[in-house]
């Protein structure tokens, strides 16, 4: 794992979504699953239910494909990035609207758009010699 940047990243954001995951829960108490304005982790990102259970999938993907080979790891790393890019753009314009079911903030977007860029990067940049096609490696 530690010649492999996928590897190490998938294991890193992995665990530390999950950790969001479950940290999540204990700020919404009495929020509905998919509010659309949820309550602060951190005092600063909004989530509800809904948005803890999508942390919790996510960190699952990242930590086992981390623990897996490089090739699932480039691969969940690339996806996820994709995801949370697109996530990031389109959440702008998603609060406020009844479709924020993840109850979305600015901080938010800003954070997916972060992760976007770090997953996204190593996902299409590190280990080259590796296909996301071949999962032998």
């Amino acid at each position: 794992m530690r010649t492999s940047p996928n590897r190490l990243l998938a294991t890193v954001f992995g665990a530390v979504y999950l950790l969001v995951g479950l940290l999540g829960f204990a700020v919404t108490g009495g929020v509905s699953f998919i509010a659309t304005e949820g309550n602060l982790l951190l005092g600063l990102f909004a989530v509800n239910p809904l948005h803890n259970v999508a942390h919790l999938l996510i960190g699952a993907a990242l930590l086992i494909a981390g623990l897996s080979n490089v090739a699932a790891a480039k691969s969940v790393n690339t996806v996820v990035g994709a995801v949370y890019l697109l996530l990031g753009i389109v959440g702008f314009f998603l609060v406020g609207t009844a479709l924020n079911i993840l109850a979305l903030n600015t901080a938010d977007h800003f954070l997916h758009l972060a992760s976007a860029i770090v997953l996204l990067g190593v996902g299409l940049a590190a280990d080259k010699s590796v296909s996301t096609r071949n999962a032998h490696a």
